[in-house]
């Protein structure tokens, strides 16, 4: 059986690898279970993170951080942390990798930063549009530079609508909602928002798509073609809370982890950071989450595993 660690961080996106980072030179004893598939490696372009102003693509941050924190001979370990439980000093994981047997761990703290997953949207022989980049998911990130143009949101309910008038107060006066078939009943004060901001809305589904040059140049909707320049995606998160959540730790409706100011969830020792966590899902947000929850890991475990062995 291998040393206990300080802290096992699950999750090896902006969250993850900061939080190894902060840990690593707290001189603490971390190790990185990564399963390889973050949220951010679908970022073309962010433009939100600061000292990058011509922007930086998700892959390079990634690439970016790994290398920092491969500098403190943090171990990245590829695979996935398939059940997390209590154990009497803190938390026993196991690591599942195919071709490779289940690596059990243990660790006085964990940080989940499993992140969450986009909902895809319906689209008519177009599967994986968000992760291939025709449909957008931040307008957060990247609607500077979508300003003036035409531009569609898909999504229904209080989201769907909510995302819509956000860019059409903020970047555009050439908004659509589109509901892809769903029902959108509208309160008096929903119709009086989109009416205030100009916000078309198209109930029917999408029969079919126009693609140039790579991207969706229009849409095919009840026999009629609309045209639009860019096309964001409002469905909602999957959150990949479920070791949390098997652990009784306490969350919203859609999952999203609720933690204290200090990043931890309600239970103890378990941390939780980025878009796991319930709030706005940013990079530079996710990485103030992990810096708060290693420094608290930090101060409230003990001796440095470094001086416990001298």
């Amino acid at each position: 059986m291998a040393p206990m660690l300080d802290a096992l961080i699950i999750g090896g996106g902006p969250a993850g690898l900061t939080a190894a980072l902060y840990l690593a030179r707290f001189r603490r004893r971390v190790l990185v279970a990564d399963d390889g598939a973050p949220r951010a490696a679908w970022i073309p372009t962010s433009h939100n993170v600061p000292f990058f102003a011509d922007g930086i693509a998700g892959t390079e941050i990634l690439a970016r951080q790994a290398e920092a924190v491969g500098r403190y001979d943090v171990p990245i370990v590829g695979g996935t942390v398939t059940t997390l439980e209590r154990a009497r000093d803190g938390f026993v994981a196991v690591l599942e990798h195919a071709g490779a047997e289940p690596r059990r761990i243990e660790a006085r703290r964990v940080v989940l930063a499993t992140g969450a997953v986009d909902i895809e949207p319906d689209l008519p022989d177009l599967p994986d549009a968000v992760r291939r980049g025709l449909v957008r998911y931040c307008p957060i990130c990247d609607g500077f530079e979508a300003r003036g143009r035409r531009i569609a949101v898909i999504g229904h309910g209080d989201r769907g609508l909510g995302e819509a008038a956000f860019i059409a107060r903020t970047y555009s006066d050439d908004v659509t909602l589109l509901t892809l078939g769903d029902t959108l009943e509208l309160s008096p004060e929903q119709r009086g928002l989109a009416q205030r901001h100009g916000i078309k809305v198209i109930k029917e589904p999408v029969s079919a798509l126009d693609m140039t040059d790579g991207r969706i140049g229009a849409v095919r909707i009840d026999g009629h073609e609309h045209r639009f320049e860019v096309l964001y995606s409002a469905l909602g998160l999957r959150y990949r809370s479920g070791l949390a959540k098997c652990l009784g730790a306490e969350h919203d409706a859609s999952g999203a982890l609720r933690v204290d100011e200090h990043n931890q969830t309600t239970v103890e020792g378990l941390y939780a950071a980025g878009d796991v966590v319930r709030g706005l899902d940013q990079i530079v947000v996710a990485m103030g989450h992990s810096a708060i929850a290693a420094t608290h890991i930090h101060n409230h475990c003990g001796p440095p595993t470094e001086d416990e062995s001298a």
